[in-house]
């Protein structure tokens, strides 16, 4: 599992393990939902709600699909499978990978990424990225025990110094 805040590099690093030619699962885009963190239960919500644009309530209900991780770290036709993003109930089943890591990037670079993020990617206004670089300086939402990996590197150099402690 590869975890990190927004802008540190997921999808990138995501993108070159695809290219490499190992399987990979884009969790924000193909487990993520909003639910209940401690029930794990979808919310119904209307995205046009002004209490649910909060960013720090979105973040907090930022789920993976227990049953969906279960079944595709079960799965072994292939070798290798990586999972890219961020979900806030991980405590559910981080257990069920070999490792984990977390790219870690300094404060400017950070900042830097996220300037760049358009408005309607998460990260691209202030609000969100004021919460991330929150979010970067207490390592909140970090596994315990996860590898870090220098994420401000070259990306050739990042994923090499993954796969190398894979």
């Amino acid at each position: 599992m590869i975890e990190g805040v927004s802008g540190s590099g997921k999808t990138s690093v995501a993108t070159e393990l695809q290219r490499r030619g190992y399987h990979v699962i884009h969790g924000d885009r193909e487990l993520a939902y909003r639910g209940d963190p401690r029930t794990g239960e979808p919310l119904d919500i209307d995205p046009s709600d002004p209490p649910n644009m909060d960013v720090a309530f979105g973040h907090r209900h930022h789920l993976w699909d227990v049953d969906k991780v279960r079944a595709l770290t079960a799965d072994r036709s292939w070798p290798v499978t990586f999972f890219c993003g961020g979900s806030r109930n991980f405590d559910r089943f981080v257990g069920w990978f070999d490792a984990v890591f977390v790219l870690a990037v300094d404060h400017e670079t950070l900042k830097w990424r996220l300037a760049s993020r358009p408005d309607d990617e998460f990260g691209g206004t202030p609000a969100q990225r004021d919460f991330i670089l929150g979010l970067s300086a207490t390592r909140e939402n970090i596994p315990s025990g996860a590898i870090e990996i220098d994420g401000t590197a070259p990306l050739a150099r990042v994923v090499d110094a993954i796969l190398a402690k894979c």
